[in-house]
């Protein structure tokens, strides 16, 4: 009677996977259970397979030569251990019978946040909950650190490098700090800091916590998919997995190492309209192109959505996404999908308030307006400036500012650019195309007549073509 109860729940599971992707998993957990057991147990042909925590860290280092960081081989077979068969005593055996694994894999790749939750809450601590905040903590920097990792080890990150990118550990701290600021108690508040670490959180609180905050189910998904290679390549791969990470373009042989860190474009691709998160291409950087206001104009102007991020002398890294084009005009422009973000020394994005729509703003050589690259507050009074006056710039918020609600990102007020770097995003608009490759130099015959009188030749001329063939060879 046991054994029928446990095969049903069993074939239940069985029955979410495709045929293809039944036989991925049979093969993964054959070659797991394989490399387990005494030569006596193999002998004995009845002897029932089963994985050991060795065989997963082995396969973690033979197999896939550290696929997968040790850590979070241990959480999911604490996962994979949490699950109780019928007629079973729980929790006993130190082995993994083939029934936990498919259960495992199916509440983890295809279950809601209900089947998820105790087997994340063993993940986090293998004695259960409640659970410490500090403990949590752990466990996000882990999934983190595990995706990074795996997405590299895998050839996976679509252009991106852990060379070509900011180092990734500041990184996986800030988004699991972002990720953890979501934590409510069930009374609604929020513990922050030190509050947060020693805080307990009970079952209901984290699995609310795992239903708000959509990266925990992505980043375990791809840890598993990636990590133990299975299911990765199969049609059920879901958008928010596809999406995970944008392609780069336009950075490839550059010898430029981006402000970003893996852990940020994750979570700034994130917060993009759902059409541009497929691809980020560099339009700009202050170290390809020079420290000038005509040269990023030049290079940003009518090319589509993108991405503008600053580092301050004090190493504080902020920015904001520009919904629309940047056009050269004494007017506001975008809409409300406009946002202000930091990635460092917090990772935050800020969405529109509703207050005003001053969304974002770029003029150049007007003598009545302004002069420079502005998004949110109002003249004068920008939660992000940069002037024409290139090298200044201003993020002015007491308390916050009035379009996006962002404090003051820059680590002094007034602060000096140290670089900076404009990223389209999604699919070039129309206008971008061979058309309308119209630079600021090529409608503002004056301010190229100045560039050639001081003898600056126009960089953005060479560095049109690169750039589209750099798509192609990516």
């Amino acid at each position: 009677k046991m054994g029928n109860a446990e095969s049903n729940a069993y074939q239940n599971h069985l029955s979410r996977f495709l045929p293809e992707e039944q036989s991925d998993i049979d093969g993964l957990f054959d070659t797991l259970s394989g490399s387990s057991g005494s030569a006596g147990a193999k002998n004995a042909k009845a002897a029932k397979k089963t994985v050991t925590l060795a065989a997963l860290q082995a396969r973690q280092s033979a197999h896939t030569r550290e696929a997968l960081p040790e850590p979070m081989a241990a959480r999911l077979y604490n996962g994979m251990k949490s699950i109780d068969l019928p007629g079973k005593a729980s929790g006993l055996s130190e082995q993994i019978a083939k029934e936990q694994f498919v259960i495992f894999m199916s509440n983890l790749l295809k279950g809601n946040a209900d089947e998820k939750i105790s087997i994340i809450m063993r993940m986090i601590s293998k004695t259960g909950g409640p659970l410490k905040g500090k403990q949590i903590q752990e466990f996000t920097e882990d999934l983190i650190t595990s995706v990074v990792h795996v997405l590299s080890y895998r050839k996976e990150l679509k252009g991106w490098s852990l060379e070509n990118t900011r180092d990734s550990s500041s990184g996986v701290k800030t988004l699991a700090s972002e990720l953890l600021s979501e934590l409510k108690l069930p009374d609604g508040t929020k513990p922050v800091g030190s509050q947060l670490l020693e805080t307990n959180f009970d079952q209901g609180v984290i699995q609310d916590w795992v239903f708000r905050v959509p990266q925990i189910s992505a980043f375990l998904s791809v840890v598993i998919r990636q990590g133990l290679h299975v299911l990765h390549s199969l049609p059920d791969q879901t958008n928010d997995i596809l999406n995970l990470i944008p392609h780069c373009k336009g950075i490839k042989g550059r010898g430029v190492v981006s402000l970003f860190d893996i852990p940020a474009i994750i979570y700034i691709n994130s917060h993009l309209p759902a059409e541009m998160q497929h691809k980020w291409q560099l339009l700009f950087s202050s170290r390809l192109h020079g420290e000038s206001f005509s040269q990023l104009c030049a290079h940003i102007v009518n090319k589509g959505p993108c991405i503008v991020i600053i580092r301050d002398l004090d190493g504080f890294l902020f920015g904001g996404f520009a919904s629309h084009s940047w056009e050269v005009k004494p007017q506001f422009q975008g809409d409300n999908r406009c946002f202000l973000f930091s990635v460092f020394p917090s990772l935050a994005v800020y969405t529109y308030t509703g207050y005003n729509d001053h969304y974002m703003y770029l003029n150049n050589g007007q003598q009545t307006m302004p002069n420079g690259l502005g998004m949110g507050g109002q003249h004068g009074y920008f939660g992000l400036w940069i002037d024409s006056d290139y090298g200044k710039g201003h993020s002015k918020a007491k308390p916050r500012c009035t379009t996006y609600s962002s404090p003051q990102l820059s680590a002094k007020e007034d602060f000096t650019l140290d670089a900076m770097e404009v990223w389209a995003v999604g699919d070039a608009p129309e206008s971008a195309g061979k058309k309308g490759k119209k630079s600021i130099l090529d409608v503002d015959p004056q301010a190229q007549a100045l560039l050639e009188m001081a003898g600056k030749s126009r960089q953005s001329e060479g560095l049109r073509e690169p750039m589209e063939e750099d798509e192609d060879n990516d």
